[in-house]
C-alpha cells in the first residue's frame, strides 16, 4: 500500500520491512527490547505530516499514535 504522500512511499516500505523483521525475529520470541525502527518511523512520520499539510487534508480532532505516545484508554 502506498503512502498518503507519493514521496513517502519508499520511507513507508523501509519502516514496514524493519518493523516486520523486528516483530517476527525479536518481539514474538520474547525479546521486547528497544525498537530499532524508531528513526525510520520518525522520518516517515515527518514526511506524512508534510504531505498532509501540502494536500490540505483536515486532521482536526484526530489523535496520532507513535513512539513514546500513550495509547488511548478503552
Amino acid at each position: 500500500m502506498n503512502s498518503v504522500g507519493e514521496a513517502c512511499t519508499d520511507m513507508k516500505r523501509e519502516y514496514d520491512q524493519c518493523f516486520n523483521r523486528w516483530f517476527a525475529e525479536n518481539f514474538l520470541k520474547g525479546d521486547q527490547g528497544g525498537d530499532p525502527c524508531t528513526e525510520s518511523f520518525k522520518r516517515y512520520q515527518r514526511c506524512v505530516q508534510t504531505a498532509i499539510k501540502e494536500k490540505d487534508i483536515p486532521v482536526d480532532g484526530v489523535e496520532f499514535m507513535g513512539p513514546n505516545k500513550d495509547k488511548p484508554e478503552s
